[in-house]
């Protein structure tokens, strides 16, 4: 099996083209219902932010909810009577909404897993309970494994800007799988300094750190312990009297005292660390300064989809992400060696995710499925969705889509190369429609001229008439690196296909765009944190130090401003000894 990623409907893509129980994991990081709209931001190596839509996380009764309940009402009546309670609860509401489109999808991955499959699905307080419910159903009551928390950001101060509630920096991974016969590789953390200065104190000759522990084998002589002699002690053992006889040679059995019970050595560089539990701390946050950072709004750590699919995979397994976004689980995949399938229905994703193997794993392999492979396709995609038309004629070109909305007359932008560290700007403008004309070339030129832009881009479905182009050259030519070219040049459907020779190279892709923002990040100078700040930051460890003076009429600090309170008064400058 290959890798794949697809664009498109992912119920429909699981419907049609992804086998039962053909998927070892799914990992699903969905919309929230949080009634947001998320804009991906990026920065253009000629200066100045850009932001285009990524997905609106809003759902609506109309948007399908109706279909989603009576499909399940034929595939899984289960399912389909929780929902129906739920609905006497809920209403028509939009979060009914979510649930029954959440619902006819996790009925599709539930029938995909391989029966010792396992499912990770990502989700924030807004809806957790109510999938939680959901999953049960699904699962038919069965399957749960873990309720894991995730910290995803530093402590908030809600409470300075009014809240009344504790600050919220944590998501949940609701862990399911169809049988207790799963993949589960234990992974680790490591052991904390406090823990190894504690228990592991003693230190060989060599350097290495060790603790005693107990060889006593527990329940004695009814759990199949032998019981003999060991160094004039007789006690029920762990070990057989040839084992026991082995490690006493290698040294590992020690006696601290005459008559004192044998102990083992235990070697901290022997041992693993501790087994990872349900509550994840320990997962680096991203901010706008890590080396991964894109952008791309609810991006999650790459170390955190690294642990769920080394822990409930092996190498070669197939993983599955249906809201890939920006493609980090498929990463993770990639990088550990398993088999993935992403699915993402906005094109901006899947310009992302090819940015970023692009960049970040230039040798993968994987079939891209769902964009227009010819001339038919791409005309039939421009009649049933303009945006993603335009989303995909701007990506297919080079540029960045500008999104839904007033636009200015832009559809997208290019940054192109000029030199080593030069660059030049182009405008594009996207008609899906079969009615063009001049006048459109001639509005294309007002805006170019107007943003003062190097070139302009016309992208539309059929060949440009004689007047279009007569227009396109009258507004002059331009050097690029690839020739001279008109300013304003004129693209089909056609040429899209067979990909666009514009004379110019692109240089912004996400990932590069991400790293520019991030640069320009470090060259800031450092702000001076606040005392809100000050006070969310770990106490330090108890320092070294005793004794010292204090003055019994020296006040304390504010602890209300700790460490920005103004000076204490003095007693003047001090004598020095004669």
């Amino acid at each position: 099996m290959k890798n794949q990623l697809w664009f498109g409907d992912n119920l429909t893509v699981l419907r049609e083209q992804v086998g039962s129980e053909s998927v070892d994991l799914v990992y699903l990081d969905p919309p929230f219902n949080s009634n947001a709209t998320y804009n991906i931001l990026y920065k253009t190596p000629v200066g100045g932010d850009a932001q285009v839509k990524a997905f609106e996380d809003t759902w609506r009764w109309e948007d399908g909810a109706s279909k989603a309940l009576d499909d399940l009402s034929h595939e899984d009546i289960t399912t389909f009577n929780m929902l129906r309670a739920l609905q006497s609860f809920l209403g028509r509401s939009d979060m009914m909404a979510y649930m029954a489109m959440m619902a006819v999808r996790l009925v599709e991955l539930r029938r995909i897993l391989k029966p010792g499959g396992s499912i990770y699905l990502h989700c924030d307080p807004t809806a957790c309970h109510y999938l939680k419910i959901l999953m049960d159903a699904v699962f038919k009551g069965e399957g749960f494994v873990n309720h894991i928390s995730w910290k995803r950001s530093h402590a908030h101060s809600d409470g300075r800007q009014g809240a009344k509630h504790f600050g919220r920096n944590s998501d949940t991974l609701l862990f399911y799988s169809r049988s207790p016969d799963r993949v589960f590789n234990v992974q680790y953390t490591p052991y904390s300094d406090e823990y190894k200065d504690r228990d592991y104190r003693r230190v060989e000759k060599d350097g290495r750190r060790y603790r005693l522990d107990n060889i006593q084998g527990p329940g004695g002589a009814e759990k199949g312990n032998p019981s003999y002699e060991v160094m004039g002690v007789t006690r029920y053992w762990r070990y057989s009297k040839a084992k026991m006889a082995a490690l006493i040679e290698e040294g590992r059995i020690v006696q601290t005292r005459p008559g004192a019970v044998p102990q083992i050595k235990r070697y901290l560089d022997e041992m693993p660390g501790v087994p990872v539990q349900e509550i994840w701390t320990d997962i680096p946050i991203i901010s706008n300064r890590s080396k991964e950072a894109l952008g791309y709004p609810t991006q999650k750590p790459l170390a955190l989809l690294e642990r769920i699919i080394a822990t409930s995979t092996n190498n070669g397994d197939v993983i599955l992400d249906p809201f890939c976004g920006c493609g980090t689980a498929i990463h993770a995949a990639e990088k550990l060696g398993r088999v993935w399938i992403g699915i993402d229905i906005t094109y901006l994703a899947i310009q992302v995710i090819e940015d970023r193997f692009k960049t970040w794993l230039p040798a993968a392999s994987y079939k891209l499925n769902g964009i227009p492979a010819d001339e038919m396709s791409a005309r039939k995609l421009a009649a049933h969705d303009p945006y993603t038309f335009q989303q995909w004629a701007v990506g297919k070109v080079g540029g960045q889509s500008r999104g839904k909305g007033a636009d200015g007359g832009i559809d997208g932008e290019i940054v192109f190369q000029t030199g080593a560290q030069t660059y030049g700007r182009g405008l594009v403008s996207v008609k899906a429609g079969r009615h063009v004309g001049p006048e459109m070339i001639r509005s294309l030129c007002a805006v170019v001229q107007r943003e003062q832009a190097d070139i302009g881009i016309f992208v539309c479905l059929d060949e440009a008439t004689r007047d279009m182009k007569s227009e396109a050259h009258g507004f002059g030519r331009i050097t690029l690196p690839g020739g001279d070219r008109p300013r304003i040049q004129i693209v089909t459907a056609s040429d899209l296909i067979s990909g666009p020779n514009l004379g110019i190279l692109t240089a912004l892709n996400i990932v590069a765009a991400a790293q520019a923002a991030r640069s320009v990040a470090r060259k800031q100078p450092q702000r001076r944190p606040s005392a809100d700040e000050l006070r969310r930051q770990p106490e330090l460890p108890p320092m070294p130090i005793s004794g010292g003076k204090t003055s019994k009429g020296q006040p304390s600090l504010p602890l209300e401003e700790p460490l920005l309170s103004n000076p204490q008064p003095g007693h003047g400058r001090r004598r020095k000894r004669s």
